[in-house]
């Protein structure tokens, strides 16, 4: 597959609300969606038994006229295995999985409330014409098509310069290196499928932005090209993995999966911070693995959230992603206490995967596996914000005196996770100004 500095799936170029929901354990108050982060692509992978549905998006924001898409697949696609999907469904599937940020109110210590335990966890394309200019490059062009507002090529190839001069000669501005990678894959018998622009039908149809693309094929290989990527890209890039297989969670065989520091209480004036703290987060730990590991953000049965970072995904937008096991009809589970319950969808597995790479830390390919791994996790931090009451008893003095510590510690955990100042850190935090020595004497000798 090919990935500019700005494509999703492997693109390259051709000179060319928040809203606050109720979950059982907390409320959700922000999330960390793709959004955050600049040349973010985004690639849902659909996952059973050899087959896989592919939807490809991608943040291009140039002149529709200098877009290509060029993704290497293990088979020959015909018309029908190729889809054009909707943008809303990558971005649904993005706002549900997202890291999230929720919040506690402490309970009065004078009149302690006891809370209920959390739960646990079409036929055949005649093959196109192949001039004999193209056959003297050894390339085959096995299909042509159209399909909504792209024109689509199907290749195979012989040897990489002939290929890369059939690209060039065609329209394509193939970055220096790319031939060394093209062999790579031509070598593993791989065809290339190739997407262009058509302006007549984008105009037809009405669009004013890229609609993802879908294909469908059936392979052993349960993987992702990026390598193509990296060949032309102005620096590391974002990408946004997310699988919906029926057994467990995926983690990646041929580079580590980390799971990112979840569950941690950080100072309440994150909440107005959120994604600057999530990108420095991210920072710290991309730098902790040497930018060598793919990272889990979400793992989740997609039967219920806790708490929503966004709606569920219905069963039918499941389907539109590719998720062919699910039955068009069936009986709706039963709901679970401060659950949402999705129909239908109890036999999905999401699995959200972000990985920054570039050529040098990841000369691979990403290739994957099914674990029977159900365990639920989640990129989710803790904001707790304490009782304001001004009742006196001896629960509510122990209370407040332990409030400095707790903040010094909130304040410690979020330097640690960012890398920040952590006195900058202790002057924005509520009630510091006032607090009787927030901190042991001694830590003042030696700054962190």
């Amino acid at each position: 597959m090919s990935y500019t500095s700005r494509g999703v799936m492997l693109v390259l170029s051709m000179l060319l609300s928040t809203r606050v929901a109720l979950g059982f354990c907390g409320f959700y108050v922000a999330k960390a969606d793709t959004q955050l982060f600049n040349k973010a692509s985004k690639v849902a992978l659909v996952r059973h038994d050899g087959k896989t549905v592919m939807t490809m998006a991608n943040d291009y924001r140039g002149d529709p006229q200098e877009f290509a898409l060029v993704v290497p697949v293990p088979t020959f696609l015909e018309r029908d295995q190729i889809h054009v999907g909707e943008k809303a469904l990558l971005d649904h599937l993005d706002a549900y999985s997202a890291p999230r940020l929720v919040e506690y109110f402490d309970e009065n210590p004078c009149r302690p409330r006891v809370l209920p335990a959390p739960m646990a966890a079409a036929g055949r394309a005649q093959q196109a014409p192949t001039s004999a200019a193209d056959k003297s490059l050894g390339v085959t062009v096995e299909a042509r098509y159209t399909v909504g507002e792209y024109d689509i090529v199907i290749l195979s190839a012989e040897e990489s310069t002939g290929l890369e001069t059939w690209l060039t000669q065609n329209g394509y501005r193939i970055p220096t290196g790319a031939a060394r990678v093209l062999g790579s894959y031509i070598k593993q018998g791989v065809r290339f499928f190739v997407a262009k622009v058509n302006l007549k039908e984008q105009a037809r149809l009405g669009f004013s932005y890229l609609r993802p693309l879908q294909i469908a094929f059936e392979s052993p290989k349960f993987m992702l090209p990026i390598r193509l990527g990296t060949v032309n890209a102005d620096g590391p890039q974002e990408l946004y993995v997310f699988t919906l297989t029926r057994k467990g969670r995926v983690e990646t065989t041929n580079y580590r999966t980390v799971n990112l520091p979840t569950g941690m209480d950080l100072p309440v004036f994150i909440k107005g911070e959120f994604g600057d703290f999530y990108r420095a987060m991210f920072d710290q730990q991309v730098q902790k693995e040497s930018m060598r590991a793919v990272f889990l953000e979400y793992a989740w049965d997609m039967g219920w959230c806790d708490p929503c970072a966004a709606d569920p995904l219905s069963a039918d937008e499941l389907r539109q992603l590719g998720v062919f096991w699910l039955a068009a009809s069936g009986p709706t589970p039963l709901p679970r206490p401060g659950r949402p319950v999705m129909p239908q969808a109890q036999d999905v597995f999401l699995t959200r995967l972000h990985v920054r790479y570039d050529a040098d830390h990841f000369p691979e390919d990403l290739t994957f596996q099914e674990t029977a791994d159900r365990t639920n996790f989640q990129g989710r931090y803790i904001l707790r914000h304490p009782w304001q009451g001004t009742e006196t008893c001896r629960e509510a003095e122990q209370y407040r005196a332990s409030l400095p510590q707790r903040w010094d510690q909130e304040a410690r955990t979020l330097a640690s996770l960012t890398g920040w100042n952590i006195e900058d850190i202790r002057k924005k935090i509520p009630g510091n100004a006032t607090a009787p020595d927030l901190q042991k004497w001694w830590r003042k000798l030696w700054k962190d």
